[in-house]
Parts: C-alpha cells; structure tokens; sequence
C-alpha cells in the first residue's frame, strides 16, 4: 500500500519537473509555439499564438483592444501607427496584421520560417512582444 508520504513525495517530484519543463519552454520561443516541431516557426504558428495572447489582452470580450489593453505591448505611439482606421483600437484582424508585418520583417531570408538567429534580431524580438 502507498503511504500519504510517498503519493506526496510522487507529486512533488511530478510537479517539480513539469513546472521546469515549462519554464525552459517559456524561455525558448520555438519550443512555445513551434506546433509541428520541426525547429523553426512558420506564420500560422506565430498567428495562432497572437490569437491566444489577443484573447487574452481582452477581457471585457468586445472583440477589440484599447491603449489601457495593450499597455506593455504597444506603446501609444505603435498603436496609432498601426491602427488602420484610427479609433484608437486594434481588432483581431488588425492585430494579427501587425503580427505577420512583424513576421515578415523577422523572416530576413524569405523562406517563410523563423529560426533562433532571426529571432534574436530588432524585428526578432519585437514581434516577440506581441507573443508573450
């Protein structure tokens, strides 16, 4: 028969390596989002990932994101330079538009993924901000 001890010793164990399994993946972009493993991250890996942060910037759920929503994402300045019809508000749309602008200026050999090194570019990076 298990001891209470030994179930409470199983979990720690448990919880301890996945805890640090996710935050090593959460450290390494492509091991966050690369959803077919093939080391590199192609722009409906990236998209669905916006997705996800989107949803998740906005919760009062109107479908949209204000300054106050994107404060740490968008500086007030970014976000009157990419909202195209300038209410002050980015739809999903909109957002996954900055996104995949972002995307392309990353992809600097125009191969249609990103790897580690274009990740660690400016452009990298930046579009980086807007999936985490």
């Amino acid at each position: 028969m298990i001891s209470r001890r030994s179930i409470l010793l199983i979990s720690t164990a448990f919880l301890a390596t996945g805890s640090s399994g996710r935050a090593v993946a959460a450290s390494d972009p492509i091991k966050m989002f690369d959803l077919d493993s093939d080391g590199t991250l192609d722009l409906g890996e990236v998209k669905k990932a916006a997705a996800e942060v989107f949803a998740r910037l906005d919760p009062d759920r109107d479908g949209t994101l204000d300054k106050r929503e994107l404060k740490g994402w968008l500086s007030a300045r970014e976000l009157a330079a990419v909202d195209p019809d300038h209410d002050g508000t980015l739809s999903l749309n909109e957002y996954l538009a900055v996104v995949e602008k972002r995307f392309h200026a990353a992809n600097r050999d125009a191969d249609g993924t990103l790897d580690a090194k274009e990740l660690r570019t400016p452009a990298g990076r930046a579009l980086l901000r807007l999936l985490r």
